[in-house]
Parts: C-alpha cells; sequence; structure tokens
C-alpha cells in the first residue's frame, strides 16, 4: 500500500502532488475560461515535466530516458489520476510500446520518432467479427503480403502507423506463426472503412489491408513470437488502466464525502443518514481492496515473478470496482449527477469503457482459469 513506499518514491509524489497544484489546477481553470486553448496547456504540462524529469520515467535509457520502476510509475499515474484534470495526460512521455528493444530500421523510422512526440502508433489487434477468417500473410521474397481487417482499432484516427497482430501463413521453407507486422497508415493497401466514437469520447478506425506489401524487416522480434509480444504490451497497459482506476476512486470517494456533508434540503447533510452512509462504506472498501491489490501486483511485476494471473486479476477486480463506486456516486448525488457537463456524468461514461480496455471482464475471467484448469500453469 502507499504508506509503505521507499523514501524516493515518496519524493516523486510531492513533486507530483506541487504539479498539480501549482501548474495543472491553474491550467484547467485557464481552459475553463476560455483563456488559454489546449494545444498551449499541453505544450506547458510537457516543458514543465520535462524540466522536473516525470516526463522520462515511461521512457528507455538508451534514448534518454530514465525509466521509473513498476511501482514508482504506478503510486504516480494514481497520483495524477486522483487530481482528475485532463491536463494529467500529458506528463508522461510516450512509452515504447510494443517497439520495446527494436533495433536498426524500426527503432530509427518509428520508435525515436514516437518518444520524441513525431509520431503517433495504434495497436491493431480486435478482428472483424464478420472477417471469414483472421488477419494475415504470405511471404514474398523480403516482404510480407498483408491482407484481412481490424475492426476496433482505438487511436487509429490520429495514428501514424499501427502494430499490427496477425498470423504468417507457412510455406515450403517456414512454418506459420503469429507475428507483431508495423504497417504505415499511407501504405497502399490500406483503408479505413469505419471512423467511430465510444461512450467515453475515445476515437476508434476499423481498417482494412488489401494485400499490403510491408518489409520483413517490419516485424517486431521475430515470426512466432506475435502472441508473446502483445500480450507483454497488453500486460503493461493492464496495470496503468488499474492505476488510473483507483486514482479515479480516490477523486470520486473524495467528492461525494464533501457532497454529504453540505447542507440538504432536508433539514441535515445527508451524510448523517445510516443508508447513506453505508452506502459510502462499501465505496471505501471497495477502494481500498482495490489499492491493495494494485500495490501488491505492482511489487510482483518488480520481482521478476511471473505476473500475468495478478495483472489479469486486478485490472478485472479494480476497473469492476470502480464502476460500483461511481455508480454509488451518482445515486447519492442524484439526478443532476447524470446532466452533461457534471464531473460525475463524465465519469460515469468514461469508467464503462475501463471494462473492455485490453481485453473485456469476462474474456479475461476466462483465460485466468485456462491457464490452471488446461495447462496446469499460473498462480494467485
Amino acid at each position: 500500500m502507499p504508506e509503505q513506499l521507499p523514501p524516493a518514491i515518496q519524493q516523486q509524489l510531492q513533486l507530483a502532488g506541487e504539479m498539480i497544484e501549482n501548474l495543472l489546477k491553474p491550467l484547467e481553470l485557464q481552459l475553463a475560461e476560455g483563456l488559454i486553448d489546449t494545444d498551449n496547456a499541453a505544450s506547458q504540462v510537457r516543458q514543465a515535466s520535462r524540466d522536473c524529469g516525470l516526463f522520462y520515467k515511461t521512457q528507455p535509457s538508451e534514448y534518454g530516458g530514465q525509466p521509473a520502476s513498476t511501482l514508482e510509475l504506478t503510486a504516480l499515474r494514481e497520483c495524477f489520476s486522483a487530481a482528475n484534470l485532463a491536463t494529467s495526460a500529458q506528463v508522461f512521455g510516450p512509452g515504447p510500446g510494443v517497439l520495446a528493444n527494436v533495433e536498426g530500421t524500426l527503432a530509427e523510422q518509428y520508435l525515436k520518432p514516437v518518444l520524441r512526440g513525431e509520431k503517433r502508433a495504434a495497436f491493431a489487434f480486435t478482428e472483424s467479427g464478420s472477417a471469414l477468417e483472421p488477419s494475415w500473410a504470405r511471404r514474398e521474397a523480403d516482404n510480407l503480403i498483408v491482407s484481412g481487417q481490424k475492426s476496433y482499432v482505438t487511436g487509429g484516427d490520429k495514428a501514424d502507423f499501427m502494430a499490427v497482430f496477425l498470423t504468417v501463413r507457412a510455406d515450403d521453407q517456414h512454418e506459420k506463426g503469429t507475428a507483431l507486422v508495423i504497417i504505415d497508415k499511407q501504405a497502399p493497401g490500406v483503408s479505413v472503412l469505419e471512423d467511430f466514437s465510444s461512450l467515453d469520447g475515445s476515437g476508434h478506425q476499423s481498417i482494412a489491408f488489401d494485400k499490403v506489401c510491408v518489409p520483413i524487416a517490419n516485424v517486431v522480434g521475430e515470426i512466432g513470437e506475435g502472441l508473446p509480444r502483445a500480450l507483454g504490451n497488453i500486460g503493461n497497459v493492464r496495470l496503468l488502466v488499474a492505476a488510473q482506476a483507483t486514482g479515479i476512486m480516490l477523486w470520486t470517494v473524495d467528492y461525494i464525502e464533501q457532497q454529504l456533508m453540505r447542507p440538504h434540503r432536508s433539514g441535515t447533510p445527508l451524510g448523517t443518514k445510516e443508508g447513506v452512509r453505508l452506502r459510502l462504506a462499501d465505496m471505501r472498501i471497495d477502494t481500498f481492496a482495490a489499492r491493495s491489490m494494485l500495490y501488491r501486483t505492482a511489487r510482483i511485476v518488480d520481482s521478476g515473478d511471473n505476473s500475468v494471473n495478478e495483472t489479469i486479476a486486478t485490472k478485472v477486480f479494480v476497473v469492476e470496482a470502480l464502476g460500483r463506486v461511481v455508480d454509488t456516486a451518482v445515486q447519492l448525488a442524484g439526478g443532476q449527477a447524470l446532466v452533461q457537463g457534471h464531473p460525475l456524468e463524465k465519469l460515469y461514461r468514461q469508467v464503462r469503457a475501463f471494462r473492455f480496455i485490453e481485453g473485456a471482464s469476462d474474456l479475461l475471467r476466462l483465460n485466468l482459469v485456462k491457464g490452471k484448469l488446461d495447462l496446469g500453469m499460473g498462480r494467485l
């Protein structure tokens, strides 16, 4: 739990708290009043984050980064999420994602521009439900010829390129295998079938590949490593989402407690009512349990032990607990909380999407049990 954090991490949390109070909150007010635009605010946050070193904590040291431990990143992400400020999204620099440890062409043309903020990437994993077969590729000399369709490419509308998960078919010289392949959005044969947004306001695309020619050099790692590389990155994102979720829980509990102790038309604050206190107790219990799981799992990841099951369990429990906390907060706040523009209305939409990020909850439940019952592996 946070009270057991090493002094160095506590110092970073203090630095984060100062940035929130002295920069992010004032910028948020200026944005609300129309005194600055979002690009200006984002630029100020990124520069301040670079100056104090927070920006580089998600970036590899070989490219000038100062990578933090999973525990430190978890604590910092929760801290910034608990501020519930849009400008917090600009604090940390872009991480390598699935491009971690790549070399040569992939490093020069994709990884380095991503870390500098010059290019954006998207992860193309989810297949189209109407597709006759999953996305695939065949070898042709030093190239892969890619066909198929990805139905839910989050951030695809802003991406310059995609890391596409697919299966490379066998030929006379090679066996089939999964692969992560980097494909430029502007490559011939790539077409956007649909732009759409989800409940939380995030943008997505459905993208088709029609015999897209991609150099073998654009395979991340080796053919056959596609699934473990994809899952490795997904695991990192799951813990990131869990940290953001516990931060939102902290903000929500604090917000609703303040609301419940305000004067009420009934003559006494709602916080004095026994039934209200029972619901608030449930919110606090969920928050405590979620944070306990989150910080234990972060420590397991840092230990080097296999943490697949713990990461799955943490992500499922935390985001579902978050849903309960925000839903209860809306109920306690009353109908005004569903009015567009109310802080809880925005969170209510946002947190529902968390249950789908990097694996829907029930799919993750099945994966959690499959490893034990079918493969005799895994622990909790």
